[in-house]
């Protein structure tokens, strides 16, 4: 899954508006930020296998440290920890910390049975949503399209920058993902690696569009 781990991330702004959408981009995305890194200093690994499922030709059969659902958890806590040691906030820990857990469950609808449980145990889950391409655009789009609107009428733009920037990440996200889709398998591992690396850029990227606009409160 990609545009829905960014829809939780927006759709998240509407629970704790004092968090940026930066923090929350960063918390919703954490598992595949760091995957990147890890394939390319060889501790997790990712084959490409076109026809491994429907929607990805990518199998994923090594990433217990990103991926696995005890390592994630323990993830999400340190997230939710760091976070209330900076900002004193509880529920905005708890909801930073639930955001990064979501990218784990987003997963495990999409996924064949390869999200390990424990990152030393052979034991593994995933709904397999991606051997159907409608419904796993149904489902995907439906989040991010959900999370775009709760973020959009929980905000409002401070200036031009505020109004025009969000649309402009909104677009930038919904071109990237049907180009995802529609695009021949990548050449190699190290062509996968790089281009997740970027999904970095979206991060600062999250906290410049929330500087230009202002929570909405009822």
């Amino acid at each position: 899954m990609f545009i829905g781990h960014f829809g939780v991330a927006f759709g998240s702004k509407k629970l704790v508006p004092a968090v940026s959408l930066g923090t929350l981009i960063l918390a919703a995305q954490l598992l595949d930020l760091v995957w990147p890194i890890l394939l390319l200093l060889g501790v997790e690994h990712v084959r490409i296998d076109p026809g491994n499922t429907a929607y990805t030709p990518l199998e994923f059969y090594d990433y217990p440290i990103t991926h696995s659902l005890l390592l994630v958890l323990i993830w999400s806590l340190l997230f939710a920890g760091i976070y209330y040691g900076i900002k004193r906030y509880p529920r905005g820990a708890f909801v930073a910390g639930c955001a990064v857990l979501s990218h784990w469950v987003l997963d495990f609808l999409v996924h064949r049975p390869d999200l390990p449980i424990f990152p030393w145990g052979r034991t593994y889950a995933g709904l397999g949503l991606w051997n159907s391409i409608p419904a796993t655009v149904i489902v995907e789009w439906t989040i991010f399209i959900t999370g775009v609107v709760l973020y959009a009428v929980a905000t409002r733009p401070l200036d031009r920058t505020g109004r025009y920037a969000l649309w402009a990440l909104v677009a930038f996200l919904v071109v990237t993902a049907l180009a995802s889709m529609l695009s021949p398998p990548p050449p190699d591992v190290n062509a996968i690696a790089y281009t997740a690396l970027l999904l970095w850029l979206l991060v600062p990227c999250g906290y410049w569009i929330d500087r230009h606009r202002k929570p909405i409160h009822h």
